[in-house]
């Protein structure tokens, strides 16, 4: 384990708050006394390290949750002298975690939680979005729910309900603005905004009524879009823009994900297809 980090950042929606994610592996490396505007959530993935906070030291293993509060000073370093440590972290705004609850913002008596689900759904997201920090309403659907789980479960706040009135209205609404705007789809927090939601209400409502976030519904009707253009014969360099995707790349992670064949492999496929009075279409 050597002495390495690296920040990437991202955004919640296109004009939405930043939101910094580190991935982390120190064997010596010691965190000078230092504090954070935001929430800092950390999932230890390797070794262990101990946290001075509050007076007191935290040791913190693999699978385990970090919860540390904006304005809380605190340290860092290897838990012991041969393993070192290794740690996924994310820094969030305060907004993000009070989103879900009733009135302040959520408290957490003990910064060392154990929740397995929570700790593999963060590692997840977190190697997901850094890996690509261009898709915001991935970011947005995604983080806000996870950390508004981890508040109701581990924290003191009050949770808003889980009920959503008129859920598949909303659900419906915010479906019909994505397919509308596909290559250029508003923000959550606009979306909520102009439904008189929080962002996490309009998350709840989408999901309960179409099982899925709404980026994943979009990145599956882009990919519905997408074949349409592919079986006309245009490439899939030419249809990732044209359907909202940022790249090649990332249409055909989706392609895959959702028809299990490469965008290039399903055009060749559809072009070799024989057409009205026996004839190929051309490759």
């Amino acid at each position: 384990m050597g002495e390495q980090a690296s920040w990437t950042r991202t955004r919640l929606g296109r004009c939405g708050p930043p939101l910094d994610l580190l991935t982390a592996s120190f064997r010596r490396h010691v965190y000078a006394p230092h504090a954070h505007d935001e929430y800092t959530i950390g999932v230890c993935v390797g070794g262990s390290e101990i946290i001075d906070y509050r007076g007191g030291h935290i040791r913190t293993g693999p699978g385990a949750i970090v919860v540390l509060e904006p304005g809380e000073t605190h340290t860092g370093g290897p838990g012991n002298a041969t393993d070192g440590y290794a740690y996924r972290a994310l820094y969030a705004d305060p907004s993000l975690l009070a989103d879900g609850t009733l009135g302040g913002l959520p408290h957490f008596r003990e910064p060392l939680i154990g929740d397995p689900a929570l700790v593999a759904a963060l590692r997840t997201a977190h190697t997901r979005l850094s890996a690509r920090p261009d898709d915001p309403l991935e970011t947005e659907s995604v983080l806000p729910w996870l950390l508004t789980a981890l508040t109701h479960r581990h924290s003191t706040a009050r949770p808003v309900p889980d009920r959503v009135p008129g859920a598949d209205a909303i659900a419906r609404t915010v479906r019909d603005r994505l397919a509308d705007e596909l290559t250029d789809p508003p923000s959550l927090a606009l979306l909520a905004a102009d439904l008189g939601l929080s962002r996490y209400q309009l998350l709840r409502a989408f999901r309960t009524t179409m099982g899925i976030p709404p980026y994943a519904w979009l990145a599956q009707h882009r990919v519905t879009k997408a074949r349409v253009l592919l079986e006309t014969g245009l490439r899939p360099a030419e249809v990732a823009p044209l359907v909202g995707f940022a790249d090649q790349a990332h249409l055909t992670r989706w392609f895959r994900r959702v028809l299990g064949v490469t965008p290039a492999a399903y055009r060749n496929s559809v072009q070799d297809t024989p057409g009205p009075g026996g004839r190929h279409s051309a490759a």
